[in-house]
C-alpha cells in the first residue's frame, strides 16, 4: 500500500500544476485585490507569472509584511486551477488581519514552472550530498520534453543538473530579482522579521531550504505536508538523510527565525509522519523550541489545497507573531 502511495505521489508531484501561459486568467478574489506581473523575466529561471494579493484597505502610506508563497497558481481562485481546489489564502489572511491576529500583509504568489516544478523545488545542496549514481539516476528519469525545457536554461542540458540543481537559481530569482521588485513597487517592511516563505509538499522542502540559504532575507518558513521521502520510500533512503544532514549544518539561529511543519494522515500525507519525526529530532538538537518551531499533525487531512486551507491560519499566526509584536 505504501509503495502504491509513493508511486501516486510521483504522479501528483509531476502534474501538480500546469506551466503558466500568456492567457492564464488573473485570479478573482472577493477580499482584497490581486495584481499580476505577467511572465516575469529572469536571468536565473524561465519566465513565470507572479500574483500579488493586497489586503483590504491597502494604503501605500502604511507598511506591510510579505509572505512569498510557491505554487502561486493554486493559492486564490479554485475556478481556474487544474483540480478546482485552492488555498484561498486571501480569506484566511484577511480574517486574521481583521481580527488583529497578524500584521497586515501582502502575499506574493510565485507560479511554478510546470514540468520543472520538482527540479526547482528540490533543495540543491542536499541533492549534491546524494551518491553520484543516485543523482545520475534521478536525472535520467526526467521526461524528454522536460529535458528540452532545461536545455533552454543550461547549455549542457539536463546532465548539468547532476552538479547544478535548478533550486539554487530559483532562490536567486526570489531573492535577487523578485523581492527587490516587490519592495520597490509596494509599501513593504523589508527586514527578515517581516518576510516569510511558505509552501506545501515540494513547496515545503524549498521553503525550509530558502530559510537556511537566506536567513538574512527570510525570518520564517511555513512547510506544510513537507515531502521528505526519497525514491525508495524508506527512512534510511539517502534523500531524506541528506535533508537532515544539511539541516544539521545550516539551520539558522533559533532566536531570530521560526519554522513551521505539519502533515495529515490521509493520501500521500500518510507517509510523512516517520520522516517528520526525524526532522523534529534535528530541530531539537539545533536548539529550536516551542517559541520558534512548531510541528502539527492533522488527523484525516489529505494532501490537497482543501486541507491546507483548513489549517493555514496556524502557520500564519505562528510565523507572524514576531511581526505583530513589532
Amino acid at each position: 500500500m505504501k509503495r502504491l502511495l509513493f508511486i501516486l505521489s510521483l504522479i501528483m508531484l509531476a502534474v501538480a500544476c500546469s506551466r503558466p501561459a500568456e492567457t492564464d486568467p488573473v485570479p478573482s478574489v472577493p477580499l482584497g485585490h490581486i495584481e499580476r506581473i505577467e511572465s516575469m523575466p529572469s536571468d536565473y529561471v524561465l519566465p513565470r507569472h507572479v500574483d500579488i494579493w493586497l489586503p483590504e484597505g491597502y494604503e501605500p502610506s502604511n507598511t506591510y509584511s510579505v509572505i512569498y508563497m510557491h505554487d502561486g497558481q493554486m493559492l486564490f481562485d479554485s475556478t481556474i486551477t487544474w483540480n478546482r481546489q485552492a488555498w484561498r489564502v486571501h480569506e484566511v489572511a484577511q480574517r486574521l488581519i481583521d481580527e488583529g491576529i497578524i500584521d497586515p500583509c501582502i502575499v506574493v504568489g510565485v507560479h511554478n514552472a510546470g514540468p520543472l516544478r520538482t527540479y526547482e523545488y528540490y533543495p540543491g545542496k542536499p541533492f549534491l550530498l546524494l551518491p553520484l549514481e543516485m543523482r545520475e539516476m534521478m536525472v535520467r528519469q526526467i521526461p524528454e520534453e522536460t529535458k528540452e525545457m532545461i536545455a533552454g536554461l543550461h547549455a549542457d542540458g539536463a546532465d548539468q543538473l547532476i552538479e547544478q540543481p535548478l533550486s539554487d537559481d530559483y532562490l536567486r530569482f526570489l531573492v535577487n530579482e523578485l523581492k527587490p521588485l516587490i519592495d520597490s513597487s509596494y509599501s513593504t517592511k523589508t527586514g527578515p522579521e517581516h518576510t516569510f516563505v511558505m509552501g506545501a509538499s515540494m513547496g515545503g522542502l524549498i521553503s525550509w531550504y530558502a530559510l537556511c540559504e537566506y536567513p538574512e532575507v527570510f525570518g520564517g518558513a511555513g512547510c506544510l505536508s513537507t515531502h521528505w521521502p526519497g525514491p525508495s520510500n524508506k527512512l534510511d533512503d539517502p534523500a531524506p538523510q541528506a535533508f537532515y544532514a544539511y539541516l544539521r549544518d545550516h539551520l539558522p539561529t533559533p532566536g531570530k527565525h521560526r519554522i513551521y511543519f505539519d502533515y495529515g494522515t490521509a493520501t500521500l500525507d500518510s507517509l510523512y509522519e516517520p520522516y517528520q519525526m526525524q526532522a523534529d529530532i534535528v530541530m531539537r538538537e539545533a536548539g529550536y523550541d516551542e517559541y520558534n518551531w512548531l510541528t502539527c499533525k492533522f488527523e484525516g487531512d489529505a494532501h490537497n489545497e482543501i486541507s491546507w486551507n483548513g489549517r493555514l491560519h496556524i502557520p500564519l499566526e505562528f510565523l507572524m507573531e514576531v511581526a505583530v509584536r513589532n
